[in-house]
């Protein structure tokens, strides 16, 4: 059984106390007035000095010595470390305490804590910096919000956008607006609508809900920084708020601008601005946030930065682990699977690119799904899956190991055609099919045809202009198992 002794309490450690008198063990507290939880059964409660040690049980795992009185803890500190050699000693020093005292201190204890001290320096941080500015910048900007805010995510959200939308709508929230996450297009990505089914988010779909206008006062987007571009909405549209970590091809407006390319997940900005204005996520929106990190860095292995460390690290003990790993194993449905055959049987392999149409298409999600196995393959460091649905191309990328950006090649390859962006890795673009030229024969290998010609053409063209590694090639070793390690882990952006 853990042992564990406090000599005194002070005000700053009083809650500290209490939760160690909360927990499983022994705990017995040495001080002049009664501690807090005195009344448990598991502590017990001596009158005495925090130095003198006849006042000490016979065994002690952990001393935490906690007086108002730096020189009372030093002298309790060397007793503590006389009576307990083998505990583990924690000493709290306040700001007054001279460097005698706290090198008395130092000498016996294995932790120093300076209570007073990690307050200052959490103020600063929560009151002064960056951060701080830019939390308030964003609660000013949603004051002047009149009634309802859109917080829109891009076409078919993937984790980070859903997750995004939800922390924006919560921080909305704290300041006494009401707001939705809003998208258009489908969820349909078999993690995705795990998510949002599991974890029960509420979303709306502005497809069936007739769009923003009359609706909503102001508007926010995140995961994406452009009105119309990747999202439904009127490229006039007027826009409040943007939350983003994708680097913008064009100058972005709002009223409040958060756009951090060495981010590597739009739901680690929302975890910031949460944690700053000590707003409890709750253990959903946690569970999505995390989710959302996770997606985007591909569980901490691309683009990732410190700040995702440190807001996984807020969200872990928030979050429910076992939704989370369900969320991660969904069933793998028929279009995914049929989508990869195509994929890998139309494939194009020019030295280590690959690009595949695999024709009209039923769940676009399952491009980005391909894209990511495809790239995962021996000999295939670039992997791009295209087809065709409702008039549109849609186009997913993945890269590895290489310095080709993909986000740029794509944009480079098709933006004067349709709209493409992404990062360096991970990657996407639409483009009308009437664009195209001649596709009035509508039949399937028609317009596979033509789509081939113009995606395939101008990529692989982009791409010799921009790398080295195209080499003359036919792809015949090209070579993968089935199923693959991971499958689904991540969404078309």
């Amino acid at each position: 059984m853990h042992r564990r002794l406090v000599l005194g309490f002070c005000g700053p450690l009083r809650g500290a106390v209490e939760r160690l008198a909360a927990r499983p063990g022994d705990l017995t507290v040495v001080s002049p007035d009664d501690p807090p939880g005195a009344a448990r059964a598991n502590v017990t409660h001596r009158r005495g000095h925090p130095d003198d040690a006849a006042a000490y049980p016979d065994r002690a795992d952990l001393v935490l010595i906690a007086s108002g009185d730096d020189a009372t803890n030093a002298a309790a500190a060397a007793a503590a470390r006389e009576a307990f050699p083998d505990a583990h000693l924690v000493v709290h020093v306040g700001l007054g305490a001279d460097a005698a005292t706290q090198a008395r201190i130092a000498a016996v204890a294995d932790r120093v804590i300076d209570a007073d001290r990690a307050l200052t320096d959490r103020l600063a941080e929560l009151t002064t910096g960056p951060g701080a500015g830019r939390l308030h910048r964003l609660y000013a900007t949603l004051r002047r919000i009149d009634e309802r805010l859109a917080v829109v995510m891009h076409d078919n959200p993937d984790p980070d956008a859903i997750a995004s939308a939800l922390g924006l709508v919560r921080v909305a929230d704290r300041v006494g607006l009401d707001a939705d996450a809003c998208y258009f297009g489908s969820i349909s990505h078999q993690e995705n609508r795990a998510m949002v089914n599991l974890l029960d988010l509420d979303l709306v779909n502005l497809d069936d809900d007739g769009g923003v206008s009359g609706r909503y006062d102001g508007v926010a987007l995140v995961d994406h920084s452009r009105p119309g571009v990747n999202d439904g909405l009127p490229a006039d549209t007027s826009v409040d708020i943007v939350v983003d970590h994708h680097p913008p091809r064009a100058p972005v407006e709002g009223r409040f601008v958060d756009l951090r390319h060495d981010i590597g997940a739009t739901s680690t900005l929302l975890s910031d601005y949460l944690s700053r204005g000590d707003v409890d996520p709750g253990e959903s929106l946690a569970t999505a946030l995390l989710f959302g990190i996770r997606i985007d860095t591909d569980d901490f292995a691309r683009e990732v930065s410190v700040a995702d460390f440190e807001a996984a690290a807020w969200l872990v003990s928030r979050a429910d682990l076992g939704r989370l790993e369900r969320i991660e194993s969904p069933s793998m449905t028929p279009e995914v699977v049929e989508t990869l055959s195509r994929a890998i049987r139309d494939r194009d392999v020019r030295g280590d690119a690959l690009a595949s149409n695999v024709g009209a298409i039923r769940d676009r999600d399952a491009l980005a799904q391909a894209a990511d196995r495809l790239v995962s393959m021996d000999g295939i460091r670039i992997a791009v899956v295209y087809g065709f649905k409702d008039g549109t191309v849609y186009v997913s990328g993945r890269t590895r190991g290489t310095d080709v950006d993909l986000g740029e090649t794509l944009r480079d390859a098709l933006d004067s055609i349709g709209s493409a962006g992404g990062h360096a890795d991970m990657a996407g673009a639409q483009v009308p099919l009437g664009i195209l030229g001649d596709t009035d024969d509508d039949s399937e290998a028609a317009l596979t045809e033509v789509v081939t010609e113009v995606i395939a053409g101008r990529l692989f063209e982009t791409l010799e202009d921009a790398t080295t590694l195209l080499e003359p090639g036919d792809g015949s070793e090209f070579a993968f198992e089935f199923p693959f390690e991971g499958w689904g882990r991540t969404a078309d952006r």
